[in-house]
């Protein structure tokens, strides 16, 4: 190893005495009259070495970006995830011009006006007209780009429609929690933290008529095709971050802080499998945030149907009362009657309908 370190060393020694070298020639040159011939000697080689590197360089981009294409997301499958596709290939294209042509000239003044004997560099030291057009123009194409980026986020990021399918994910070390408004309405009932234990693992407040009808998934979530989504996004316990990559959905979860994110899937798990001929594909949800040694399990399957079979599926589902009948006794006495609906008529007991309630203790967080 110290070998290494000292052949490297003696390398740069000697690179650095050919450096000082050719300044010392160049110095001297300079201080000689105009009519001294100049040493010319590396003048060619260099030159041709900026031209190398130009068409080595551009082939290698290029080669770069074509085998990189099969690594990039995967074509959207939501309304704005085409459009924010749309944008960036947009922005993209429009900044690889100038890139393209600046670079180029950068290398090739390189190798055009090296020194050559007779040759006198013109003076030309202004001109207001070529200064204001490449003033003006990069202004006017940046402002463009951010009044269209702008306009797409504050549309992404606006208040969902009013008839938006309602769900709540929960993100805990290390699996996600999917809560559904039930049937009945599109209301998710109210949660807090404190009510938070073994069965009741996002806090269901019973105290709330809209969360009897409430049920929860932690294997899967099932959404309509062609609906507006609202996904609530919750963390339980450290920073979580919902990743959805076809649906370019991505919202950090914060505890203590509720995020939302609402977009409408324009293709079923049914189209994607028969689009990639592939009868195994699924969506994912996936943790775009390093939560711990568990974070690579931190996935959910996402399954997007139409509207038919999405009733179907939601209606087959046992609410939280139906799943955990005891908590009946953490209903309110004025509201055991309409939660007594929800719950198996072998659970709903006297004993359960005298109990008091113990939902209604401490402040609740409304998610409507």
């Amino acid at each position: 190893m110290y070998i290494i370190i000292a052949l490297v060393a003696l390398v740069f020694v000697v690179l650095t005495g050919v450096v000082i070298s050719r300044l010392q020639n160049v110095l001297k040159s300079i201080n000689k009259s105009d009519s001294t011939e100049v040493d010319t000697s590396g003048n060619k080689v260099n030159g041709a070495m900026f031209i190398v590197v130009l068409i080595v360089g551009a082939v290698s981009i290029t080669w770069s970006y074509l085998h990189a294409r099969e690594f990039f997301l995967p074509e959207a499958s939501s309304v704005h995830g085409r459009r924010t596709d749309d944008l960036f290939w947009f922005s993209m294209g429009i900044l690889t011009i100038p890139f393209i042509i600046v670079n180029f000239l950068i290398f090739f003044f390189a190798w055009k006006y090296q020194h050559k004997k007779d040759h006198r560099a013109s003076f030309y030291p202004e001109n207001h007209r070529l200064e204001l057009i490449w003033t003006i123009v990069p202004a006017i194409v940046m402002a463009l780009l951010v009044f269209t980026g702008w306009k797409a986020w504050s549309d992404i990021t606006s208040d969902a429609p009013r008839d938006a399918e309602v769900i709540e994910i929960t993100g805990k070390q290390f699996n996600w929690i999917a809560r559904y408004s039930g049937v009945s309405d599109n209301k998710l009932g109210n949660y807090n933290y404190k009510l938070i234990d073994a069965q009741n693992e996002v806090g269901i407040d019973l105290s709330d008529e809209n969360s009897f009808d409430d049920f929860t998934n932690p294997s899967e979530m099932h959404i309509p095709v062609g609906r507006p989504i609202l996904l609530r996004i919750r963390a339980r316990d450290v920073l979580h971050s919902v990743f959805i990559p076809h649906m370019r959905v991505k919202m950090d979860a914060v505890p203590g802080m509720p995020t939302k994110f609402w977009f409408v899937p324009d293709k079923t798990t049914a189209d994607m499998r028969a689009e990639l001929n592939d009868p195994k594909f699924d969506y994912e949800i996936a943790c775009a945030e390093v939560c711990g040694q568990g974070h690579f399990s931190m996935k959910m399957r996402l399954i997007v149907e139409d509207e038919a079979s999405y009733k179907k599926w939601c209606a087959e589902q046992a609410t939280f009362l139906q799943t955990y009948p005891e908590y009946l006794a953490k209903v309110p006495e004025n509201l055991k009657a309409k939660a007594m609906k929800y719950v198996p008529a072998e659970a709903a007991t006297p004993a359960d309908s005298s109990s008091g309630s113990v939902g209604a203790a401490g402040t609740s967080t409304s998610l409507r």
